[in-house]
Order: structure tokens, then sequence, then C-alpha cells
């Protein structure tokens, strides 16, 4: 029920904070799950992986899959059953190619998104029905974003990254500011993080209705352990679980 693109966040321009990222902090291979609550009580489960593989054309890649499933309970109301997968490059985490299907009640669609990056287009396939959309230089995809932010080497409170996504055949420029750094307790303890707020202009893959604020570690891996969003059935939050944080 987010977008961590968180998944539901941002290249184009970058001010006030460095323009390029650091040594990758993401490590090769991550396996996170999430527990989703809507007003406290439990509604499913989110899943953020990658690893480091061969894309289709023989090069490097990164493989960053994200998928959201309602419970039962839930279900039975508001079905809910998301899912993202993207390949990336792994040294800048532009997106190569998205494949998206959302499924939220009734609703059901999915897309299929390639990135040119020397003509700066995309070719959408959308209900079987292809168009293609020219995008600004450097532009993300709704979930490579989160990926590229966790790579910023400085993010300071009181600053801001702009960055330009594609998402449905159309583009945005979409601001996260650097709220604070606070701690963030878990079963799995309490760690410092630095807090985030995304200023959304779109829905997002994951039913967000607006903002979504995402805590990652303020560790050089950048683990995302909570996010927080408003969405179409009310308010919804992921916590991290069965994780072990770095250093203990």
């Amino acid at each position: 029920m987010f977008v961590l693109g968180v998944s539901g966040i941002l290249l184009g321009c970058l001010w006030g904070i460095a323009l390029s990222p650091s040594a990758f902090a993401v490590q090769d291979k991550e396996d996170y799950r999430y527990g989703v609550s809507l007003w406290g009580v439990p509604a499913g489960h989110a899943y953020m992986k990658n690893e480091t593989m061969v894309d289709a054309d023989g090069r490097p890649a990164r493989h960053l899959t994200t998928t959201i499933r309602s419970n039962d309970f839930i279900s039975f109301f508001f079905p809910v059953k998301n899912h993202v997968d993207s390949m990336v490059d792994p040294v800048t985490m532009l997106p190569r190619h998205l494949f998206f299907e959302r499924r939220e009640g009734d609703r059901h669609e999915k897309f299929d998104v390639t990135f040119d990056r020397v003509a700066n287009q995309v070719t959408v396939l959308k209900d079987g029905k292809s168009s293609i959309h020219d995008i600004p230089p450097g532009t993300h995809g709704p979930l490579s974003c989160l990926y590229f932010l966790r790579t910023m080497p400085n993010l300071e409170p009181g600053s801001s990254v702009f960055m330009n996504i594609h998402h449905d055949r159309k583009n945005y420029k979409t601001e996260v500011k650097v709220e604070a750094i606070e701690s963030i307790r878990g079963p799995w303890g309490e760690v410092e993080a630095i807090r985030l707020l995304a200023i959304m202009p779109f829905r997002g893959i994951f039913l967000n209705e607006g903002n979504i604020r995402i805590w990652v570690t303020n560790t050089p891996e950048r683990v995302p352990v909570m996010m927080e969003a408003r969405v179409i059935v009310g308010s919804a939050t992921a916590l991290i679980e069965k994780w072990v944080p770095s250093g203990k």
C-alpha cells in the first residue's frame, strides 16, 4: 500500500544535496518483509527484494521487486495484490525496464515500460496498446527512485532531493524532504533513522493517496525500516520484520 515510489521518491534535478550517489550503499542481495497495518490493525505484508544479475542483453543489472498482499481479513472487503519488477543499471540505478501489475478491489491493470536512455524516451505497453513518450534525462521509475535515494551520500535535515519520475505515461518532478534524524523501534530493537517526506504529485503504485514518509537507517546500508501513507481505505504503516540491524 505504498510507493516506495517508496513504492512509490526520486534524479533529473538535485538541489541541496550532492549531484551523484556515493559508493553503492544497498547490499548486493536484500530480502525484506514488512508487516502492513491499517489504523494499527494487521492488513497484510509487503516484500522488497533486490539482487545482482545479468539482464536479457547480457549486461550487469540490479533486479528489483516489490510486492504487497492484503491478508485474508482485508481481502474479504478489499483485496490487494500489487507487484513491481524492474531491471536497473547497477551504477546509476536508472531503470532499463519496468513491469507493474496492480490489483486493488475490482481494479486490475498492468503496464510494461522500456527506457531508451539514448533517445530519452519510454515505450509503454498498457491495455494492449503501445505508446512512446519523451522523458527528461536521468528519469527514474517509481521503484528505482527509492534505491537511488538510498545511495545519496548526505541526507541532512532541512535539505531536499528533487527527481524526475515517469509513471503511467506521465512525467513528474518529485521532491523528497529530509525532515529529521530520530529513533525507530521495532521487534528487532531500536535504530537511528533518517525521516524522509516524499511529496507525491500522483497516485502511487501502492495505493497511496498523497505524501509518504519513509524512515531509512542512518547507516551506510540505508535500510528502509518503516513507511507511512494515507491510502484509499485510511492510514497505513509498514514496519520491517525479521531483520537484524548492522552491528548487532
